[in-house]
């Protein structure tokens, strides 16, 4: 069995088409179906059930799957590790949710790739559910996903802790008017949306009207239009507030914060492409939280009572 069948095998089961398997290996069609015809052969087994929308995975081709995912994220990992040198280079797969990617990453990436120009950085979006899985095949170096995960195979490091909050349009002015609307939310295995699921039901909403959405964008200008509402940490929110386009609404402390860890399989070389990655973005992270802590500390110098600070500190949706 060649490490080069079994990379052919577990790009036809992720596609589910020999077609597209073909594309993306760059091979003719006929050379990726012998590549399987000589894998079933070899194994004595079928490895996949074929239909008139593609090809499915038998029990045993599942089997397989799981120990080509292995083996194949083994030989890449020797790769890295053989080639390996001190300073930052080679390809790093990183995954991230829509919201770190859109408002996190995009300055201490930014920073990282001028000062490691010799990285070849992937950034792949998604939910916390589908980024799990993926660093778990071998298909991702690591992943910015919603903590705790706490899995056997993983080990995660907290990044930042951020506030969630309801947004609306921006003419509903209460949790009230806001709760009988519909829920603007991603697929099922977002983190935001069982939170806000969990919400709903603690306002005794137990069948919440829902509308997916496949991107950031798309909620927040649906939220904008009047379609609905929606739960997302305030930072996502906050140009188009402060724009007049949305209103947030702040909740209760227990659903309120969100933690946002890195993840990586606890089996899994860390490059120093992937070190120097984690150091820009925990750095950026602090200067972020000073920057906030003197801006809240030179509010609070500027009101002229002590009764104006304190209603100020009891109340953080004014913050």
């Amino acid at each position: 069995m060649e490490s080069g069948d079994l990379r052919v095998f577990q790009i036809v089961a992720r596609e589910g088409s020999i077609t597209k398997a073909a594309a993306e290996l760059n091979y003719v069609q006929s050379n990726v179906t012998a590549r399987i015809q000589q894998l079933e052969a070899e194994l004595q087994t079928t490895l996949f059930t074929r239909h008139n929308r593609g090809m499915r995975l038998t029990p045993s081709g599942s089997l397989l799957l799981s120990y080509a995912d292995k083996v194949i994220g083994l030989l890449e990992e020797a790769y890295k590790v053989v080639t390996e040198s001190t300073e930052p280079s080679g390809a790093l797969t990183i995954g991230s949710l829509q919201t770190t990617a859109a408002v996190r990453l995009p300055k201490p990436l930014a920073a990282y790739l001028k000062t490691y120009p010799q990285v070849h950085l992937s950034l792949i979006a998604g939910h916390t559910r589908q980024l799990i899985d993926k660093v778990l095949r071998y298909e991702l170096d690591g992943a910015f996903v919603s903590g705790p995960v706490h899995h056997p195979e993983l080990l995660e490091e907290l990044i930042f802790e951020e506030e969630l909050v309801i947004v609306s349009e921006f003419a509903i002015n209460s949790l009230h008017d806001a709760v009988v609307r519909p829920a603007l939310v991603f697929s099922g295995g977002c983190s935001y949306r069982e939170l806000m699921e969990q919400w709903l039901h603690a306002c005794s909403v137990h069948q919440p009207q829902i509308m997916e959405f496949g991107t950031l964008e798309a909620i927040i200008g649906g939220v904008s239009a009047g379609l609905g509402i929606s739960m997302l940490p305030k930072t996502v929110i906050a140009k188009a507030e402060a724009e007049g386009n949305l209103r947030s609404h702040a909740i209760e402390l227990s659903l309120s914060k969100a933690q946002t860890v890195f993840i990586r399989r606890q089996d899994a070389f860390v490059s120093a492409a992937m070190r120097k990655l984690l150091d820009a973005v925990k750095q950026y992270e602090n200067g972020l939280q000073a920057r906030e802590e003197i801006g809240t500390t030179e509010r609070i110098s500027s009101m002229n009572t002590t009764t104006e600070r304190m209603n100020y500190l009891a109340a953080p949706e004014k913050r």
